[in-house]
């Protein structure tokens, strides 16, 4: 999982990415591909 300053870059790069809001962090989520996986905030 990578952190990343920006997460729409992420959500662009595959068409299965989302993004989820837990807590306080955003995650950019793929479960076809995992490699894209990232998440944002503290």
């Amino acid at each position: 999982m990578r952190v990343i300053n920006s997460l729409r870059s992420q959500k662009t790069r595959d068409r299965y990415c989302r993004v989820v809001r837990r807590g306080s962090r955003l995650y950019v989520i793929n479960k076809r591909n995992r490699r894209f996986t990232a998440r944002q905030g503290g």
